[in-house]
């Protein structure tokens, strides 16, 4: 019996159209192998500089009001023994993503180990011992390109839904937010410009709930059609993609973002995050952070304004007291009396609240008597 032949993979050789941001990115990265076979040619050993993501070169910009990395680098070299590895896995991960912009593809961080991971010739190591092997050298590419992940063709999880007054066009097609039905439209992981083109908004401000449960009840109840807005959420800690394209409603449609999100740290740290931005993430705050958000609730007086009782609170463990007491020291939260105020409150309080607590008072009082309210009031923190 003849045997069967193995067929060879290829890559289609079809011309692809590189858009300006996929250009200027490209660019980075050859510049960076073209430093590195310069270095070599030199007889000097080949290194990258790296800008350090620790915790001590990360600081609040009091005059932008977002977390900022410092000016501090890390240097990696490839003929130092212990830095050896690494220096090689982010030439790798830089080599990767200069194969999918360059095919115009996609990929997951996932689907990047993968592409990436093998053994290395004659020896039995290989180039990644696991994911979390490469996912913080992915982090090292985008701060040392100074680039989006997104911008590197890689995403991550999908994660949060949108629905309201806006036309966008996503990929070429034309997806109107006021007609996605009870699922809304599901927000990508990559929402640059280039991907997400705004077509046409009638939207006054964006409304962005933490929980897709709570969601859900804006959407049915059709709270963006009766106040003209963006509803959004995130699943819990938004990612990136959520993050991202509230930055552009924000900052390219001046549209206001009011965010409703549980009365526990939790919900404070959520909302950190998206107005200050995250110190892990502090390289790319300039493009994600949203100082001009404002938070709407659930406010820790809510128990007495609202007339909720005690079967829906919910006790303050440990960590909880720990953690709140750690928000309030946060340079952008520290000198801002309202603050302090609320996480004292809640501390007195001794208990939490979430959104969904509310539905005690009526099904639909979130939607049809708090954030009115609230709107109405102009009762947000800043």
């Amino acid at each position: 019996m003849a045997k069967k032949k193995a067929t060879k993979r290829t890559t289609s050789n079809k011309k692809v159209q590189l858009s300006p941001a996929d250009r200027k990115t490209l660019k980075s990265l050859v510049g960076l192998a073209n430093d590195i076979v310069k270095t070599a040619d030199r007889g000097r050993a080949p290194h990258l500089d790296i800008p350090s993501r620790s915790l001590s070169n990360v600081r609040y910009n009091k005059a932008k009001r977002f977390i900022e990395m410092g000016s501090g680098k890390n240097r990696r070299e490839l003929f130092n023994l212990s830095q050896a590895k690494s220096y090689m896995q982010t030439v790798l991960v830089s080599s990767g993503c200069k194969q999918l912009i360059e095919q115009d593809k996609t990929t997951s961080i996932r689907g990047l180990y993968y592409l990436l991971k093998h053994t290395i010739e004659g020896v039995k190591e290989e180039t990644f011992d696991d994911q979390s092997d490469c996912d913080p050298v992915i982090e090292d590419a985008e701060v040392m390109l100074n680039s989006l992940r997104e911008e590197l063709h890689l995403y991550a999880q999908k994660k949060g839904d949108m629905v309201g007054e806006i036309v966008l066009i996503d990929r070429g097609d034309e997806i109107d937010c006021s007609h996605m039905g009870s699922g809304g439209y599901g927000i990508p992981s990559i929402v640059e410009p280039e991907i997400i083109e705004f077509k046409e908004c009638d939207a006054e401000f964006v409304l962005h709930v933490e929980k897709d449960t709570v969601w859900q009840r804006f959407n049915e109840d059709k709270f963006w059609r009766t106040h003209k807005c963006i509803l959004t959420h995130g699943g819990g800690q938004p990612p990136r993609g959520v993050r991202r394209l509230l930055y552009r409603l924000n900052h390219e449609l001046k549209l206001p973002v009011y965010c409703l999100l549980d009365n526990d740290p939790w919900g404070y740290y959520i909302y950190s995050v998206l107005k200050q931005g995250s110190i892990n993430l502090a390289f790319e705050s300039k493009r994600m952070a949203i100082p001009n958000a404002r938070y709407m609730g659930l406010r820790s007086k809510d128990y007495e304004r609202c007339g909720l009782t005690p079967s829906v609170t919910i006790d303050l463990t440990d960590t909880d007291v720990k953690r709140a007491k750690q928000i309030a020291k946060y340079p952008w939260f520290e000198k801002k009396k309202p603050w302090q105020k609320e996480i004292q409150l809640m501390l007195k309080n001794g208990f939490k609240l979430e959104v969904e607590a509310l539905i005690s008072k009526d099904i639909s009082y979130v939607t049809e008597t708090y954030v009115p309210e609230r709107l109405e009031d102009q009762d947000f923190l800043d």
